[in-house]
């Protein structure tokens, strides 16, 4: 299947600028293709997760992605989808923040694959050299404010305010384009579609700094941006964002938010957000309106995109860690995966060796008073790593450790907290 046809298939084609010219320029050549990071932060997040996979679909396809990290627009801040201005970051920041995009992005797109491998390009190295005098004279005056005013970035600033700081982005990511056309044969922008404005803009810097001899072959791609049918904003949960760095979302944390994805979205993301056939989506469709209770269609959405964004590795662990949890089997897990499910459980420290249950669970405020903790346990609500526990006179120590350090202790059916030994 041409590419085109597939992103089309899998809902992802937006915007398209000739596409009946693009889809012969792929046909006939390896298409060299970019889609620009600004470094924000010092990871990304899963609201790029769909353009890192669409540069992945191309070199699958058989082309070459270019991963721009934004080392130089991402001090200025893209106006686009904002009402109100990004704070500057400085420049040792936004250094840090673009090596560690760079890393990701390494392990999802492939750098080594041969013919066709991504690269990392950061835009620093060629806006830096650029004088202020050279910028105005070459590039700017090929921009006419009316023209830039019709943009939806800046129009939809206009009337909260705009510096002329984020009034230039526009110009500097064209520029990006243009030398990316002119020194690495890149004919190819994608983005999301609140970049439609940004990429024409770089199309028209270089249709106007060609000679008008030169046949100029340069196209702009953009995919839709995901929103869920409950009418929340995708990859935001009640913790924050959802990162791709396994420091700040675990793999396990990553996992459970596929897991959790609406039956009504389901379908559509394993479309946008896996490699899985099309004919197997359709069937898992089937499954989802037949059976959604068995979440089926779930696992394999949680499972595909685990693998991609971390490894088989990192995937196995959160399933390890999700079948523990459900079957109560606490033991099974090492102190490392126990970090990763219980992250956010309430923790409590413990410096001695043991302690009574009693004691524990009112120092810990699992229960609120020693007259509770003992009805609780009396009752059978305190269950230690998985197994109920109704000894009144238990001391928790080196046997009720996992690893070594941990003991998780369950108050009811789902109030979990966590000791730490040390």
């Amino acid at each position: 299947m041409h590419i085109l046809d597939e992103l089309q298939a899998r809902g992802l084609l937006n915007q398209v600028t000739d596409e009946e010219g693009l889809r012969k320029h792929l046909d006939e050549e390896q298409v060299k293709l970019y889609c620009g990071f600004d470094p924000t932060g010092d990871s990304l997040h899963i609201g790029h997760l769909l353009p890192v996979l669409i540069l992945k679909r191309f070199q699958n396809a058989g082309h070459s992605p270019i991963a721009l990290v934004g080392g130089g627009t991402g001090m200025i801040g893209d106006p686009s989808g904002r009402s109100t201005e990004r704070q500057l970051n400085g420049e040792e920041t936004v250094l840090h923040y673009s090596n560690q995009l760079r890393k990701q992005l390494a392990k999802m797109l492939e750098f080594d694959q041969g013919e066709n491998a991504a690269v990392a390009r950061n835009n620093l190295d060629w806006l830096k050299n650029l004088t202020i005098i050279d910028f105005l004279r070459d590039t700017g005056k090929h921009f006419g404010i009316n023209y830039m005013l019709a943009k939806d970035s800046v129009e939809s600033r206009i009337e909260h305010g705009i510096s002329f700081t984020e009034f230039t982005y526009m110009i500097l990511q064209s520029y990006d384009y243009l030398n990316l056309y002119r020194e690495e044969n890149c004919t190819l922008q994608v983005g999301g579609s609140d970049q439609w404005g940004n990429i024409t803009a770089g199309l028209e810097l270089i249709r106007r700094s060609s000679n008008e001899e030169e046949n100029t072959k340069a196209f702009g791609l953009t995919v839709p941006l995901i929103t869920k049918s409950d009418g929340t904003k995708f990859g935001k949960t009640a913790g924050g964002a959802v990162w791709l760095d396994p420091e700040k979302t675990t793999p396990y944390e990553f996992y459970q938010f596929w897991i959790n994805t609406d039956d009504r979205d389901v379908i559509n993301f394993l479309h946008y957000f896996t490699f899985l056939p099309l004919e197997e989506i359709a069937e898992l469709k089937k499954e989802v309106e037949e059976h959604p209770e068995k979440r089926v269609a779930q696992r394999r959405l949680a499972e595909e995109v685990t693998r991609f964004v971390h490894s088989e590795e990192a995937l196995k662990q959160a399933q390890k860690i999700t079948d523990a949890l459900f079957s109560g089997d606490l033991k099974s897990l090492t102190g490392e995966e126990i970090e990763q499910g219980f992250k956010d459980v309430p923790t409590h420290s413990l410096e001695e060796e043991e302690k009574g249950l009693i004691d524990l669970l009112v120092e810990a405020t699992i229960s609120p008073s020693k007259r509770q903790a003992r009805e609780d346990i009396q009752n059978g609500a305190i269950y230690i790593n998985g197994e109920r526990q109704q000894d009144l006179q238990h001391i928790v120590a080196a046997e009720d450790r996992i690893d070594g350090k941990f003991t998780i202790i369950r108050r009811g059916k789902k109030k979990y907290s966590l000791i730490r030994f040390v």
